[in-house]
C-alpha cells in the first residue's frame, strides 16, 4: 500500500487554507485524527513514527502528516504508508507552523473526525500518552493540553532558560487570557474537539494564523467561550547533549512569541462580530 495523490478538498467559503499537495492511503478508520507538523526532522521523525506504530497508536488515531516542505526524504509515500500513516499534506504556500496546522485541521474536519490531536515530529514527547488524549476527548473535553509539570508528568533535560520562560512568562500570560490555569502552554502536544474547532466564536481557519499564533489562541479561547479544558501528564525529553530540537530562534523567535502572547492577551485574534466573552 502507498499514499495516492488526491485533489485538494473543497473548503467552506470562509476558510482560508494554504495551497498544498494531498496524498491519502485509506479511508477514515478511527474517530480522531493525529496531526504531526514537520519540516526536515530527519531521523527523529522516522524513529517517532516507528515508535508510534509499534505502540499501536495507529489503531487509536489516523495519522496525518502536515509537512512544511521537507527536503530530507522523510515524506516518501511508500515509507509513510508502511508505518501506517493515513495522509500526507505538503504546504506549497507561505506561512509556517500555524499554516501547516490549518491545513491538517481543515482536512481532519472535512474528513469527519470528532477531534484532532497534535504532536510535534521531533521525538521529544511520550507517544504512549496518545491514549490519554483520546480518553479525555471521549469524556467530553474540548481542549486537552499536555503538561510535564503536573503530577505524573516528567520534564527531562529542559533547558533552564526555556523552563523559566514557560513557568514565569508564557503559562501565566496564557492562563490570564484564558481565565483558567494552565502549566505547560508552549507544548504543541494537545487535542481539540470538533465542537471547539468548528465553533463560530473560534474560526481557526483564518490567514491571521501564520507562525505560532494558532497554538496560543486555541490555548486561551476554549475556556473563554465556556467550553471544557484540562491538562494531562506527559513526558517531554530533550537530548542530554547536542543541539536542542526546535525551530524557534533564540532572539527573533522568542520576540515573536512574546508579541503573540500579548496579542492573545488583548484578544487580537478573536474573530470579529462575536459575542463578548
Amino acid at each position: 500500500m502507498s499514499l495516492t495523490p488526491m485533489e485538494p478538498p473543497r473548503w467552506p467559503a470562509d476558510w482560508e487554507v494554504p495551497r498544498g499537495e494531498y496524498a491519502q492511503g485509506f479511508s477514515r478508520r478511527t474517530g480522531y485524527g493525529l496531526v504531526i507538523p514537520v519540516i526536515n526532522e530527519g531521523a527523529r521523525f522516522m524513529d517517532q513514527l516507528r515508535g508510534m506504530h509499534a505502540a499501536g497508536i495507529m489503531n487509536l488515531t489516523d495519522v496525518i502528516i502536515a509537512d512544511g516542505g521537507s527536503t530530507d526524504g522523510t515524506t516518501d509515500h511508500d515509507a509513510l504508508a508502511t508505518l501506517g500513516v493515513r495522509a500526507l499534506i505538503v504546504k506549497r504556500d507561505s506561512g509556517r507552523l500555524s499554516a501547516q496546522l490549518r491545513m491538517g485541521y481543515a482536512y481532519a474536519m472535512q474528513e469527519g473526525y470528532e477531534g484532532v490531536l497534535t504532536i510535534d515530529g521531533n521525538g521529544k514527547d511520550s507517544v504512549e500518552s496518545v491514549a490519554d488524549f483520546v480518553a479525555a476527548l471521549d469524556q467530553g473535553y474540548d481542549y486537552v493540553q499536555a503538561s510535564r509539570f503536573i503530577a505524573g508528568g516528567r520534564a527531562e533535560n529542559t533547558p533552564p532558560v526555556r523552563l523559566l520562560a514557560i513557568r514565569l512568562v508564557h503559562a501565566p500570560l496564557i492562563s490570564l487570557a484564558a481565565r483558567h490555569w494552565f502549566t505547560d502552554t508552549t507544548q504543541g502536544y494537545r487535542a481539540y474537539s470538533r465542537r471547539y474547532l468548528l465553533d463560530p466564536r473560534v474560526r481557526p481557519f483564518r490567514r491571521i494564523f501564520d507562525s505560532y499564533e494558532l497554538l496560543a489562541y486555541l490555548s486561551a479561547r476554549c475556556t473563554r467561550i465556556g467550553l471544557r479544558a484540562t491538562e494531562i501528564p506527559t513526558t517531554r525529553a530533550y537530548p542530554a547533549k547536542g543541539p536542542v530540537p526546535t525551530k524557534i530562534s533564540h532572539v527573533r523567535g522568542n520576540a515573536t512569541l512574546i508579541r503573540i502572547l500579548l496579542q492573545t492577551l488583548r484578544g487580537a485574534y478573536n474573530p470579529p462580530a462575536t459575542p463578548r466573552s
